[in-house]
C-alpha cells in the first residue's frame, strides 16, 4: 500500500495514512463495461475539479480541513485481468480496514463494489449494503459472463443472502432481475422515497453504501456509461446522503459509473466531486 502523501490529491485530503481516520482511493477499472466506457478516468478528473469546491459542506455543517483523510491515490489494476483487478481491490480495502479505518472508493465501473463489499463483509459478517441506482445489476451473467458490472449486486448476494440487501432508485433490468428481487432483497422502484424508514431499521447494525451516479436523471448526469431516463434529482441525492446520518454504523462506502467524457460542460464531474466531498463527510460524522 502506497502510505505515502500524495501530490496531487481531492480538496482537503492531505492526511498521511498513519494520522487518517479514512482513505480515499481510486479503482479505474471499466473491464466489464456494457455500453460506454470510460469510467477509468472518473478519479483522475474528480481530483482535478474538486479544487472548484469548496472544503466546506453547508449541508453537514463540516469541512473536510477539521478531520483527517489520506487520498491513497489509484489502484494500478492490470488491464484485460478482472479476476486480478478484483483481488487487488480486495487486498487494498482489507489492508485499510485491518488498520481500522473506513474507505471511500471511487470507480471505476460497479464491479469494483464487489471485491470492496466482500472485504467489508469479512470483517462485519452482519454487513447490510445500501445500493443505489437505476439498474438492478441481479444478473446471474452477461454474455456468459458472471463477473460484470451488470452481475454486481447478484454476486454480492451469494455470500450475503436474503434480507442484506436494500435497493433505491431502480428503474432497469431484466423481468427475471425484477422477479428475483421480489424474494432476495428490498428494492424500491423508481424512487428513493422509503430510504428514510429503511435507515431506522438498519440504524444499529454494519452499512455498506455503494451509489452508482446514473441513479441521476441523465438531464442532470449525462457523464455515465448507462445512461437511463427518468431518474431522481441531485438534491434527492443528498437528501438521501442527509439521511444516512441517522445510521450508527457506515463502514465503508463507494461512488461509481462517472464517465466524464460524455459530459463535456463538466457538470457531470462536479456532481460526482461534490458527492464524495459529502460521503467523506458523512463516513467520518
Amino acid at each position: 500500500m502506497n502510505k505515502a502523501l500524495n501530490i496531487h490529491t481531492f480538496i482537503g485530503c492531505e492526511a498521511r495514512f498513519d494520522e487518517a481516520n479514512l482513505v480515499l482511493f481510486g479503482a479505474p477499472f471499466d473491464g466489464t463495461t456494457s455500453f460506454r466506457p470510460g469510467t477509468r478516468f472518473a478519479m483522475q478528473a474528480i481530483r482535478q475539479d474538486s479544487y472548484g469546491l469548496e472544503s466546506y459542506s453547508p449541508y453537514l455543517d463540516m469541512d473536510l480541513e477539521e478531520v483527517a483523510i489520506f487520498d491513497g491515490g489509484d489502484l494500478e489494476l492490470p488491464l484485460g485481468n478482472t479476476v486480478r483487478a478484483i483481488e487487488q481491490i480486495h487486498e487494498y480495502c482489507e489492508e485499510v480496514l485491518a488498520n481500522d479505518k473506513k474507505f471511500l472508493m471511487v470507480g471505476g465501473e460497479h464491479l469494483v463494489s464487489l471485491p470492496s463489499i466482500k472485504a467489508a463483509y469479512e470483517k462485519y459478517p452482519n454487513l447490510h449494503v445500501i445500493h443505489i441506482d437505476a439498474h438492478t445489476d441481479l444478473r446471474e451473467d452477461y454474455l456468459g459472463e458472471s463477473l460484470s458490472h451488470a452481475s454486481v449486486i447478484r454476486r454480492c448476494h451469494d455470500f450475503l443472502g436474503d434480507g442484506r440487501i436494500y435497493q433505491f432508485g431502480i428503474r432497469s433490468g431484466l423481468k427475471e432481475e425484477f422477479e428475483w428481487a421480489k424474494e432476495h432483497t428490498y428494492m424500491e422502484r423508481f424512487s428513493i422515497d422509503t430510504l428514510k424508514e429503511k435507515v431506522s431499521d438498519l440504524k444499529d447494525v454494519p452499512v455498506y453504501i455503494t451509489i452508482d451516479l446514473d441513479v441521476l436523471d441523465p438531464g442532470i448526469f449525462p457523464g455515465t456509461g448507462t445512461p437511463e431516463p427518468g431518474g431522481i434529482t441531485y438534491r434527492e441525492l443528498l437528501h438521501a446522503i442527509e439521511e444516512f446520518q441517522g445510521l450508527d454504523h457506515i463502514v465503508s462506502a463507494d461512488i461509481v459509473e462517472l464517465s466524464p467524457s460524455y459530459d463535456v460542460s463538466g457538470a457531470s464531474t462536479a456532481i460526482a466531486c461534490k458527492t464524495v466531498r459529502e460521503m467523506l463527510l458523512t463516513l467520518l460524522k
